[in-house]
This record gives C-alpha cells, structure tokens and sequence, in this order.
C-alpha cells in the first residue's frame, strides 16, 4: 500500500518497482511481482541488477526457467561489473535455472521416449499379432497337431524375447546418460560445487569466480597456497567454463552435488 502511493508520486523511479517487486516475492505473489520487476528494467536497464534477480526468482516459481536463466545471467553479469556482495547469491541462481533449465528437458526426453518405446512394442506386438494369425489360418477348421502348436509356442516366446530385449536397450540407454560423478576438474575448490563461471589465477590455480571474489574480500591471497592474490590476477578459463556448461547441460542433478 505504501509504495503504491509512493509510485503514484513517482511513477519514474525504478528502485520504488524494485522494492515493491522484493515485498511481493516474500509474499509469492509472482506476476505482480514480475510485472514490477519489468518495469524497473524498463525505467533503469543498465544497473538494475535487483531487478533482473527478483525477475529470475518469480520466473522460476513459475516454471520458466529459459527465461529465469536469461534474467540470472543478466543479473550475475551487473554484480560482476560492480563487484556486488550479491555475487554468490546470483551465481547459485544462475546455478538452481540451470538445473531446472535441464529438468525440464529431462521431463520432456522421458515422455518422448516412454511415447516411441510404447509405439514400437505397439508395432511388435501388431505383427505378433499377424504371424499368430497366419498359423491359426493354416490350422483353421482341424485340430492343431503338436507341431502347429509347438510352433506357436515358439513363436510367442520369440516375440516376447524381442519385446523384452527392446525395452531393454531403452533401459541401457537411459543409463548411460546418468553420471553420477562430478569430475574434480569441474570442482570448486572453496565451495566443492560444480562450477559454472571459472577463473584462473597467475598459478594455475582455478576457481568459480564468486567464490574466489567473496574470498578475496576477505584476503587477498590465494585460499590454498596463501599466496598474495587479487582480483586483477584473475582470468577467466574458457575451455573449463564450456567443459562445465557441457557436463550441466547433460547432468542437471550437479548442481546439487
């Protein structure tokens, strides 16, 4: 009530949207609070980054996360130029979009798959179905001999067999794109998460970025040869950030190793 009459005096000031858009996050009433976040973004697009993060949050809670993944980047990009406090807590956003970007696409492969395995045990089961048929048309109108029914029998076992087998490649195959170890290159050495934005240091040494920029607001050393370090002594490490962005696209679940 009180920032709507505070708008209502200044309707050109983004960070009167942006707090409003803070109260209704708490209060989870989402849209509105998306709607407020736009706005402040419409009114101050260069340094909103609250308004992108409170954005990214009210997209996640309703699903969205392609684009709550966009509005986190953007976000985790404004710290970074600021050198915000806030870093960690928007690079764990970015984090959490990317998990729920990957669940959704995991929802999606299973009911693909559970869609063409049930077509194609549809079509073995059409032409089970037409082979049966045909011996029972060879032995209509006598009765079956042992041979007749012995290859029936046959028949049905094999079908079964091959039923059996095709469910079973589905199943080898959804195994195999579940790995359920993190390789410790992809690592954080300060927060042992997976990282997604790495950075190396004149040693070698790399780390994800908000991890190693809240470190060294601490101590300007390095956290594991105690080795002076500073923020201009950071590079980012491209080939370990499209490592990492490969692994997370293929293994949501790590961002909660």
């Amino acid at each position: 009530m009180l920032y709507g009459k505070a708008i209502q005096q200044d309707s050109q000031n983004p960070k009167l949207f942006t707090n409003r858009a803070m109260t209704r996050l708490r209060l989870q009433s989402w849209e509105p609070c998306i709607d407020d976040c736009l706005r402040s973004i419409e009114l101050d697009k260069s340094t909103n980054m609250k308004g992108y993060y409170y954005l990214a949050q009210a997209q996640l809670a309703l699903h969205h996360p392609n684009e709550a993944f966009h509005s986190a980047m953007t976000a985790y990009h404004e710290c970074l130029k600021t050198n915000s406090s806030s870093t960690r807590n928007v690079s764990q956003l970015v984090l959490q979009a990317k998990k729920e970007r990957w669940e959704a696409k995991e929802r999606e492969r299973i009911r693909r798959r559970s869609a063409l395995l049930q077509e194609l045990e549809d079509e073995l089961q059409r032409k089970q179905r037409l082979e049966l048929r045909r011996v029972g048309i060879m032995c209509e109108g006598r009765e079956e001999t042992t041979d007749a029914r012995e290859e029936r029998e046959e028949m049905e076992s094999t079908w079964r067999r091959k039923i059996e087998e095709l469910r079973s490649v589905f199943a080898i195959a959804d195994e195999g794109l579940k790995e359920r170890e993190v390789p410790d290159h992809l690592i954080d050495n300060i927060s042992f998460s997976i990282m997604h934005d790495p950075v190396v240091t004149k040693n070698g040494r790399s780390y994800e970025r908000s991890t190693i920029l809240e470190h060294l607001r601490r101590s300007p050393t390095d956290p594991l040869t105690r080795d002076p370090l500073t923020i201009a002594d950071l590079r980012p490490n491209l080939a370990l950030k499209e490592a990492c962005a490969e692994f997370l696209d293929r293994n949501g679940w790590a961002v909660d190793y």
